[in-house]
């Protein structure tokens, strides 16, 4: 495996996937822009390295994967005036695996085209369970031939791999799944009120019902979390107000959160929650969503 790989921000999901990466069999160089993050260890005990900077990193990939917070982020570490771009190799292969929406994404897209790299945004769904067990699932923008260039490295970190089109689908798919996933955090946190007023026990609930027509992702690894007060975070609530944000930015039309009324409701139960113990609400999983209802 001669494909020489950077992976740029090593929190939670990032770290575990790069970890992937260089138990796959890859040489993987990460970067952070905080060192002294727990999380950079998933990577580092593995036999990843950990570059002094960005320049390091990035100056001998041939792919550069990134996992990052918000647009800003992303912008000004890949695009930024000490960016990434400044320091690859010319067609290097970008790939993106935050959340930071179609027109965020065409517009680094095109940065880094225009600047002789290639890009896929591929933005992910499975948390941090699925980062470390290398089950994510990718959604991908971006040319096809990218995409199988690099679907082995995919593959060492996922196991649903679709390509969506064109640059910025992919972020496009994945505001869909969060539209999803937000809504299904309200019915499971309503869903377990009812089951305690009725004195059902929870796992119960999460056992029948999940094998049924009310099955979900959500239901089967948040909803005992959501029962037994357990909100450590895998997915914490700041990220999903960011993705809803995202969602709210798709159209610049009035009456939009009329047509929505459900994602509505999940940005304000969200928001209650994540302004608990002064604020620091917002660093818990979406599972203390139920928090609002208390």
């Amino acid at each position: 495996m001669t494909q020489k790989i950077a992976f740029l921000g090593l929190g939670v999901m990032g770290a575990a996937m790069a970890a992937n990466l260089v138990k796959h069999g890859y040489s993987v160089i990460g970067w952070n822009r905080t060192k002294d993050r727990p999380a950079i260890a998933t990577f580092t005990d593995v036999g990843g390295t950990l570059a002094e900077s960005l320049e390091a990193a990035v100056s001998n990939a041939d792919i550069v994967f990134s996992c990052l917070g918000d647009v800003p982020d992303v912008t000004e570490v890949l695009i930024g005036a000490n960016g990434a771009l400044n320091f690859a190799k010319a067609n290097t292969i970008f790939i993106d695996t935050s959340t930071i929406g179609r027109d965020a994404a065409k517009l680094i897209g095109k940065v880094l085209m225009d600047d002789g790299l290639r890009f896929l945004d591929a933005p992910v769904s499975g948390g941090d369970m699925g980062a470390r067990n290398g089950t994510l699932t990718f959604m991908v923008g971006g040319k096809l031939d990218d995409l199988q260039e690099c679907l082995p490295l995919f593959e060492a970190m996922g196991s649903h791999i679709k390509h969506c089109g064109e640059i910025g689908n992919g972020q496009a798919v994945k505001l869909c799944n969060q539209s999803l996933v937000s809504v299904y955090m309200l019915a499971l946190c309503e869903t377990m009120q009812i089951a305690e007023k009725m004195n059902i026990d929870p796992q119960l609930v999460v056992d029948v019902c999940g094998s049924g027509a009310a099955g979900s992702w959500a239901l089967t690894n948040l909803g005992m979390k959501v029962a037994t007060g357990d909100f450590q975070a895998g997915f914490a609530i700041k990220h999903m107000l960011k993705d809803l944000r995202l969602v709210s930015e798709i159209s610049s039309e009035p009456d939009d959160t009329d047509r929505l009324p459900a994602i509505a409701l999940a940005m304000k139960k969200f928001l209650e929650a994540s302004q608990l113990d002064d604020g620091q609400g917002t660093e818990q999983g979406t599972q203390a969503m139920i928090r609002a209802y208390k």
